[in-house]
């Protein structure tokens, strides 16, 4: 056999075992910052939700995810494990050390708004409705009407 016809085969091998290699890599990864959740810490859920840890078990967590409300999740669920800096700054607001940072508006009310006065109003109401076209000009027929004439 010819090297140039295994040789396909060869990269695609290689490829298969990196990819595999770089996935369990980051299995080991998130499982080992779930490991080192501690009570107090913050977290983020795989669901979005962020909550603070109160206590940890073998594959199971409670949460605090309000105060006085507490809910188990699987470990599996936590996706990310928060510093106490950033934990503050996304749940109540605080901004540490990032001062610089824009504040968002929680609606959309700074995006419509016009320096500049709305023109005054006629108070001649918009006709939004459909025109009629040649073909609609002709009366339209009832059920009692036939086409034959």
């Amino acid at each position: 056999m010819n090297i140039v016809t295994l040789l396909p085969f060869i990269v695609l091998i290689g490829a298969m075992f990196l990819m595999t290699r770089s996935a369990k890599k980051k299995q080991q990864a998130a499982a080992q910052m779930r490991n080192e959740m501690t009570p107090g810490t913050g977290i983020r859920t795989i669901g979005g939700m962020y909550a603070t840890v109160k206590e940890v078990h073998d594959d199971a967590v409670l949460l605090e995810v309000a105060p006085g409300v507490h809910a188990v999740y699987a470990k599996n669920a936590i996706g990310a494990v928060l510093g106490d800096d950033e934990y503050n700054r996304i749940v109540h607001g605080t901004e540490g050390d990032h001062e610089d940072t824009p504040v968002v508006p929680d609606d959309a009310s700074s995006l419509t708004e016009n320096d500049e006065p709305a023109a005054a109003s006629d108070d001649s109401p918009i006709d939004l409705g459909k025109k009629d076209t040649a073909e609609d000009a002709e009366p339209k027929k009832t059920d009692g009407e036939s086409d034959a004439k």
